[in-house]
């Protein structure tokens, strides 16, 4: 058993409102110098840069995860996490299928690169990525499992795209297991304003856009890391947000 210091909520230039030196290299880069383990990509309604972010973690000896940050058809957001690349990249596929198309103004709200391992852009996405797609709040978490990912409302303690403040309290409905904080500093104020929030696992996420957003590791896990394998790590990982271990 060690601990694991993560982030699961890191934007890439892929990501509009993220800069463009959020390349997966320079972020695998920086989660190494802040000392964390663990790290997430989460760029909105997209998981194209993951697998060059995958290359560029296992460089800096970092555990990657392959995440998007949903925006709902209510404009909430929810980070949807995945155990395996492939899924997630499949995932990618079906929320695409969902999303309401709108170019891209790149003047207004930035460019959307996708790289490869090297950080060379490959691409660039055409239409905007942050809004809203047709899948709704309660459809989410049945919709994520059905890509055998993991999900929770994002940020629930900020005022833009949070469940809290979109729908006024967070709803016993679906039946999230985690949810996350900006700020873990107000997870006892939190639990008491919304008792539905009191048997949840609670996780801190940096929602970096840029690289001085990544934070110096704070939130972690205990994990059974033996035999040892960053797959094996991610395993154990995953059956914690599933509530299949404590």
């Amino acid at each position: 058993m060690n601990r694991y210091y993560y982030d699961f909520h890191i934007h890439s230039c892929l990501s509009p409102c993220a800069d463009n030196d959020m390349t997966p290299n320079n972020i695998a880069g920086m989660c190494a110098l802040a000392g964390l383990q663990i790290a997430a990509l989460t760029d909105h309604n997209s998981t194209r840069n993951c697998p060059a972010f995958f290359e560029a973690a296992k460089k800096q000896g970092i555990i990657p995860i392959a995440g998007m940050e949903l925006t709902t058809a209510e404009d909430i957001h929810v980070v949807c996490l995945f155990e395996r690349l492939d899924d997630a990249m499949r995932f990618d596929e079906a929320v695409d299928a969902r999303r309401i198309r709108i170019p891209n103004r790149t003047d207004i709200f930035g460019d959307q690169i996708v790289t490869d391992a090297e950080d060379e852009p490959i691409a660039i996405e055409e239409d905007l990525l942050p809004n809203a797609t047709t899948v709704t709040y309660d459809e989410v978490k049945h919709f994520v499992d059905g890509y055998g990912g993991v999900c929770f409302p994002a940020h629930v303690d900020r005022e833009a795209n949070g469940v809290i403040t979109t729908l006024g309290t967070f709803p016993d409905q679906p039946e999230f297991l985690c949810a996350e904080l900006h700020d873990l500093n107000n997870k006892e104020d939190y639990q008491k304003m919304y008792p539905t929030l009191a048997d949840k696992l609670i996780l801190c996420g940096s929602d970096a856009h840029y690289l001085w957003d990544i934070r110096d590791a704070h939130a972690y896990f205990d994990l059974n890391d033996e035999p040892y394998s960053g797959d094996f790590v991610r395993q154990q990982l995953f059956c914690r947000l599933r509530g299949e271990l404590t």
